[in-house]
């Protein structure tokens, strides 16, 4: 509904506080269950249109621009939203986007098979939409790294396709993945710190983010160089649902201090 979006932004500017929304017009979406496109025509599976994100990113991005409102629009995945968004900021309008490691690093191919796995919202797209996100993350168009970690049961994920729940684990890949593009170039170390630290923090109006004096004391140590192949066997979430077993990443936490109390020392034997 257009006019709530329009209402809660406006009593969401009258207290300085940003909207996020996940950007999916439902009427399009309705039944489907990845991206819709040669691939969902092949396997018989209903699919979702790009156009069910971009006509709600273009709507959001017109009712910030009326309102005056921060934007923050939640795990885009298509071409035409990181467009749409690199527009919206070269007009001035207060927006910012995220995006997560399966939408810069995996398409709609992998559902190929009924991988169950590769089920999530906003489904895989193309790799013309993966080159779109990573150049979005590039220059600063799309400003954080999210995770969208959506754990399942392992019996959930083992259902028909169109039947099994959407979501996948993404908290202790992202890092990794993130660190991938620094790899390939993409991105330089600074800005894949930025997107995982300061940006969101930032987005949000949090006092966080950051080693300046006086900050709190919430650290992450990385061993930049460590070289680990995804098991979701030694996952520390109780669920499995990740689309990237036997993937050979880099770069693995081994402190984590949150307020200044060490939460997290990574064993010998993960090490």
């Amino acid at each position: 509904n257009s006019l709530v979006m329009r209402r809660a932004m406006e009593y969401a500017s009258a207290f300085d506080l940003t909207v996020v929304d996940h950007c999916e017009d439902l009427h399009l979406a309705e039944g489907g269950c990845m991206n819709e496109g040669l691939i969902s025509t092949e396997l018989g599976l209903p699919g979702i249109p790009a156009a069910a994100e971009d006509v709600m990113v273009a709507r959001n991005l017109a009712l910030s621009e009326l309102t005056g409102a921060r934007l923050h629009l939640a795990h885009i995945s298509t071409a035409g939203s990181a467009r749409m968004v690199r527009e919206a900021k070269a007009r001035g309008i207060s927006v910012t986007a995220e995006a997560c490691p399966h939408h810069f690093t995996l398409t709609e191919e992998l559902v190929r098979g009924y991988n169950t796995h590769a089920k999530m919202n906003p489904p895989l797209r193309t790799w013309t939409d993966v080159q779109a996100i990573r150049e979005g993350l590039r220059d600063g168009t799309i400003d954080v790294i999210a995770t969208d970690h959506a754990p399942h049961a392992t019996q959930e994920k083992q259902q028909d396709f169109t039947e099994a729940p959407f979501g996948i684990v993404g908290l202790e890949t992202a890092l990794s993945l993130t660190l991938g593009l620094v790899e390939e170039g993409v991105l330089s170390i600074e800005q894949a710190v930025q997107k995982l630290t300061s940006a969101p923090a930032a987005a949000f109006g949090l006092k966080k983010g950051t080693l300046a004096v006086g900050a709190d004391a919430d650290v992450a140590i990385v061993d930049q160089q460590e070289q680990w192949e995804v098991d979701p066997s030694k996952f520390r979430s109780k669920s499995r649902n990740t689309p990237f077993v036997g993937w050979k990443v880099r770069g693995r936490v081994v402190t984590t201090i949150v307020g200044g109390r060490v939460v997290f020392e990574a064993s010998p034997v993960e090490r």
